[in-house]
């Protein structure tokens, strides 16, 4: 037998395989549906990583205002 090194992943067989499943589950009508709510969901996820990982410019510039603001007071 000769393996790509792809081990684990569906050749096409199982992938039809599996499109049956899911047809016979949800429904012909249901996929449009069901894969668009998918979609959103990945989009919403991918937001959400991209804003966690970038650094808060709203909090930095609110602290800076903090900071100066105090000494403005006084004067």
């Amino acid at each position: 037998m000769h393996t790509l090194g792809f081990a684990g992943l569906p050749g096409h067989t199982e992938i039809i395989l599996i499109v049956f499943v899911i047809v016979l589950l949800f429904g012909a009508k249901k996929l449009p549906e069901l894969s668009r709510s998918l979609g959103k969901s990945l989009g919403e996820f991918k937001k959400g990583q991209k804003e966690g990982t970038e650094p808060d410019q709203l909090e930095d510039d609110d602290e800076k205002k903090e900071i100066d603001s105090p000494n403005e007071s006084k004067d």
